[in-house]
C-alpha cells in the first residue's frame, strides 16, 4: 500500500487551473472550501434554484450552473448524489467538458460498475476523504487532515495520479495520509462498510437494543443513555486507539460482558448475511435495487427513511440532547451552512 503526504504532493499540478466542485452537500461544500483556503481556483456548480447557492455564496464562492461550471473548468470533481450523477453526466458535463480536461470522483460507484463512461480524452481519478464531509471541514479549519484515498481509472495526460494527489493533498489529505487504491476497492469496501457496520449495522444494532430494554419495562430514557449516547465514548476510545484500546479503559464487568456476550449478538450467522451482502454490492446487485427505486420515482426510501425518523429513540434523543446544550455548541453539521 503506497502512502503520500504533503510533501509528496505538487501543488503546481492545480495552479492555474479552475476547479469545478459539483454539489454543496457535506462533501462539496468540504471540498470547495477546503480547496479555496489551499489557495485554489474554484467554482461551484449548482442546479438553478439549488438551496445551496445562498450557502456558497456566503462562503465566498463562485457559483454557476453545472454546464458553465463545467465548461470553465480545467478539473471537475462530481460530488452529486450517486443516483443522479450518470444522468447529469450524460445531460450537463460531458460535452461540456474542455479537450484534456480531469474529471473526478469521491467515491467510484458510477464508475466502476459502468453507469458513467467517460470521454478517451480525458483524465479520471478519484479523490476520497474518509470521513463524512462536515469532519472533512472541521478538521481542515482546525490545522488537520481526514486521511484519503486516491486512484486512476483513466490516465490519458500521463499526470492523472499527481494530480489526484495533488486535490488530496489541497482540501486536506495530506496532513493525515493519502493512500493509493482502486476504483473496485474503494467502492466495495465502501459500501459494504456502510451496509454491514457503520450505518446499517450500528443503527440496527443501536435500535434494537433500546426496544428490547423499553419492551423489558425499562425507562426509555435509560435505554437511550445506554444503548446509543454512549455509543460515542466507546467509538471515541476505539478510534483513538483500537479496539484493545476500548477494552483497557472499560470495567472489568463490561470487558467480560463484552467478550462473552458480544458473540452470541454478533455471531456466525450474522456474518453469513455480511457475506450475502458484501456479494450483492459485487454483483452490483444492491446499485440497481437502489438506482430502480429513484427511476421510478423514489417510493421505497422516502418510506424507509421516514420510518426510521419516527422510531421512539428519535423523539427520546431530542428531548434528552435538549438537556445537554453542549451537544448543541459542539455540534459538525449546521445545516444553514453546510
Amino acid at each position: 500500500m503506497k502512502v503520500y503526504y504533503d510533501k509528496d504532493a505538487n501543488l503546481d499540478m492545480l495552479q492555474g487551473k479552475k476547479i469545478a466542485v459539483l454539489g454543496y452537500g457535506s462533501q462539496g461544500h468540504a471540498h470547495a472550501n477546503n480547496l479555496k483556503d489551499s489557495g485554489m481556483d474554484v467554482v461551484v456548480g449548482l442546479r438553478e434554484g439549488s438551496n445551496s447557492i445562498k450557502k456558497a455564496q456566503d462562503a465566498g464562492l463562485a457559483v454557476a450552473s453545472i454546464a458553465d461550471a463545467v465548461s470553465q473548468s480545467d478539473i471537475v470533481m462530481v460530488l452529486l448524489p450517486d443516483e443522479n450523477q450518470a444522468a447529469i453526466y450524460e445531460n450537463e458535463i460531458r460535452d461540456n467538458l474542455k479537450q484534456g480536461a480531469a474529471l473526478a470522483f469521491a467515491h467510484g460507484l458510477n464508475i466502476h460498475f459502468d453507469y458513467i463512461k467517460p470521454r478517451e480524452d480525458i483524465d479520471v481519478f478519484m479523490a476520497a476523504p474518509k470521513g463524512p464531509g462536515h469532519l472533512v471541514r472541521s478538521t481542515y479549519t482546525q490545522g488537520g487532515g481526514v486521511p484519503c484515498l486516491v486512484a486512476v481509472a483513466q490516465d490519458s495526460s500521463g499526470n492523472a495520479l499527481e494530480t489526484a494527489i495533488a486535490y488530496a493533498s489541497a482540501v486536506g489529505g495530506g496532513r493525515a495520509g493519502i493512500i493509493e487504491t482502486t476504483f473496485k476497492d474503494e467502492t466495495e469496501t465502501d459500501l459494504f462498510g456502510e451496509q454491514a457496520v457503520l450505518c446499517g449495522g450500528t443503527t440496527a444494532l443501536v435500535q434494537a437494543g433500546f426496544e428490547t430494554l423499553v419492551e423489558a419495562g425499562y425507562p426509555p430514557e435509560m435505554a437511550y443513555f445506554e444503548c446509543l449516547h454512549e455509543l460515542k465514548l466507546i467509538v471515541d476510545l476505539m478510534y483513538e486507539g483500537g479496539i484493545a484500546n476500548m477494552r483497557y479503559s472499560i470495567s472489568n464487568t463490561a470487558e467480560f460482558g463484552d467478550l462473552t456476550r458480544g458473540p452470541r449478538v454478533v455471531n456466525e450467522q450474522t456474518k453469513a448475511e455480511m457475506k450475502k451482502i458484501l456479494e450483492e454490492i459485487q454483483s452490483g446487485q444492491f446499485v440497481k435495487e437502489f438506482f430502480a427505486d429513484n427511476e421510478q420515482g423514489g417510493k421505497v426510501f422516502p418510506e424507509l427513511r421516514a420510518r426510521g425518523a419516527d422510531h421512539q429513540i428519535e423523539e427520546v434523543g431530542a428531548k434528552l440532547r435538549g438537556m445537554m446544550p453542549w451537544i448543541e455548541a459542539g455540534k459538525i453539521v449546521d445545516k444553514s451552512k453546510n
